[in-house]
């Protein structure tokens, strides 16, 4: 009798142990998914590729091209190139390559007629860009004139003659080199102790900007000073079915404001997006996500540090959230989204019916760009060329 009972005594603690196990087992399993499911953040990088790159070129008259390098104090050369790492190449960093480092590329601040373009090295060498010409006196590369947030870049002859310089995929595509601006000012920044003006890039080539007459002047003086007409676009979301919704400012007690894109200078393939409020054009930004959403919140600041919703409305006066739904590269996509969970792309459209899209620009690497009034950005919202 008392075997019998040992037997099943053990028998039962037996399953209770093994009931124990997989109880503990399935509710690991559980666990782990439901955090895999409310960590997943779609605002991060997505469509990972390999580096692509692209080699940056002056391109002569004849339509020959020139090698662009950085030269060290020593003399010797190295590549510039612009860097695909992501599936868009709408916008791209531009990076001199030297070793195992990738250098930024930007436009300095300058009192001269024209503005170096250099790379910065991490202890603050600052080396030129040149257009290496075989055979005979290298060209600088510069910065020529400003239209708005662009800066039209050209390699140029000791004679004065502009080259222009591009970013050329393997494959066969072109992209235009600019510098683009985030801000009105002439400093967007101090980078290492070297007063920066632009941010160099490789963009979609523009319809009108090989038609911009380049005036020899200092590069400050054509910033936002010239004869031209401001032109407003307006911002849509459009639907599956191609309506276009209006997209809103609105407070916190629900007042409505208009949000624009402002072309204030002959180019409009890099645009501001402003919220119209009160006789004030407010920033409009991607912000650091902080709360649990998976998207990226999209809001208009006011210079006492309000906030404002970014929404698109729809016939029935329903407003939908606008947000930063993804990230290639540096690019951040942006969409309305409605009640079912579509996503509705949005753009800005010119009054002759030109459009651009509105996307998020990320200029620096970390995740905070900057602070508006106290408010993490982490990114610019643009209307960019297509």
């Amino acid at each position: 009798m008392k075997n019998s009972n040992l037997s099943f005594i053990r028998t039962v603690c037996y399953c209770v142990l093994i009931l124990g196990f997989l109880f503990t087992s399935c509710n690991d399993k559980t666990s782990k998914d439901s955090k895999d499911k409310t960590n997943k953040t779609e605002t991060e990088e997505i469509a990972k590729v390999k580096d692509i790159y692209w080699n940056v070129k002056a391109i002569d008259p004849d339509g020959k091209s020139l090698d662009i390098k950085v030269f060290d104090n020593e003399g010797k050369s190295f590549d510039v190139k612009a860097i695909q790492n992501s599936d868009q190449d709408e916008l791209l960093d531009v990076k001199a390559i030297m070793g195992e480092e990738k250098l930024p590329v930007k436009i300095l601040v300058s009192k001269n007629q024209f503005a170096p373009v250099v790379a910065i090295t991490n202890n603050g060498n600052a080396y030129k860009l040149k257009a290496v010409v075989p055979e005979g006196e290298n060209m600088d590369v510069i910065g020529v004139v400003r239209f708005g947030n662009i800066v039209i870049m050209k390699a140029i002859t000791k004679k004065g003659k502009f080259y222009g310089v591009k970013a050329m995929s393997p494959s066969g595509k072109l992209n235009n080199i600019k510098g683009i601006k985030i801000n009105s000012q002439d400093r967007e920044m101090t980078s290492r102790g070297h007063s920066i003006y632009a941010h160099v890039k490789a963009m979609h080539p523009s319809v009108n900007e090989d038609n911009f007459n380049l005036p020899k002047k200092n590069i400050k003086k054509t910033a936002y000073k010239s004869d031209f007409k401001r032109i407003i676009w307006n911002i849509k979301a459009v639907t599956a079915d191609g309506k276009n919704l209006d997209v809103k400012a609105f407070d916190a007690e629900g007042n409505k404001f208009d949000v624009k894109a402002t072309q204030d200078s002959k180019q409009h393939s890099f645009m501001n997006i402003k919220a119209f409020v009160e006789g004030a054009e407010l920033p409009v930004k991607i912000m650091q996500n902080t709360d649990d959403d998976k998207y990226a919140p999209i809001k208009a600041i006011g210079a006492d540090g309000t906030i404002y919703d970014i929404k698109a409305v729809t016939e029935n006066d329903v407003k939908l959230d606008v947000k930063g739904t993804s990230r290639s590269g540096i690019i951040i996509n942006v969409k309305a989204i409605s009640e079912n969970g579509e996503f509705y792309g949005v753009k800005a459209f010119s009054p002759d019916g030109k459009f651009n899209l509105v996307k998020g620009i990320k200029i620096f690497e970390r995740e905070v760009e900057m602070k508006v009034q106290g408010n993490p950005v982490y990114a610019h919202l643009k209307a960019i060329n297509p």
